[in-house]
Formats: structure tokens, C-alpha cells, sequence
């Protein structure tokens, strides 16, 4: 997020104090394509639940990303019809990039 230079104009959320509401998951999905590209399967709970190894679905997904905030893969960006999933430095790239038009 830093590297983004984002002003007060952007809405952070901090999704340790302020949860995503179920409304909130279904626009990142709609603008994803998924619950799963949503869904960090870094997360510590993801390896000791064992959900690896697990078949999950996408109302499993879904229900484990509105349990616990650590199932979001972060950081999350929307601008507009746009969204951004992770730090991959791709990823990254893309936002900043995405910015910069916006400007």
C-alpha cells in the first residue's frame, strides 16, 4: 500500500477492526469472478485446518473469508470497475498503473 501513495480520498478499510460484511464480499466476488480468487491460501488457519487438503467450493470460500479476516488475500484495491488482488509485484504494478490513468 505504500508504494501506491494513495491520498485520503481512498476508503482503507482495516479488516482486523472493521469486518467485511457479506455485501461487501459479494461486489469483490462479482468484480473477481470468484470467492476463491479472493481467498489466501497462506492464511495459517487455511494449513491448520487442513483445507488444503480439502475439495472447498465456492460457498466455502465464501463462508471461510467471512469467518475469519486472515482468509482474505491482501491487500484488496478497487478503482472503479477494477480490482486488485495480493502484492504480487504484478499486481502491484498493475494498481499503480491503474492510478496513474486515474489522475
Amino acid at each position: 500500500m505504500n508504494e501506491l501513495n494513495v491520498d485520503e480520498s481512498f476508503d482503507l478499510q482495516d479488516i482486523k477492526s472493521r469486518f467485511l460484511t457479506e455485501h461487501q464480499l459479494d461486489e469483490l466476488k462479482e468484480k473477481s469472478g470468484s470467492y476463491e480468487a479472493l481467498f489466501s491460501k497462506r492464511a495459517q488457519l487455511y494449513k491448520s485446518k487442513g483445507l488444503k487438503d480439502q475439495h472447498l467450493t465456492e460457498t466455502d470460500f465464501k463462508n471461510f473469508i467471512l469467518e475469519h479476516y486472515t482468509f482474505l488475500k491482501r491487500p484488496v484495491m478497487v478503482f472503479g470497475n477494477e480490482i486488485f488482488i495480493g502484492n504480487s509485484a504484478k499486481t502491484v504494478a498493475a494498481a499503480k498503473s491503474q492510478l496513474s490513468v486515474d489522475e
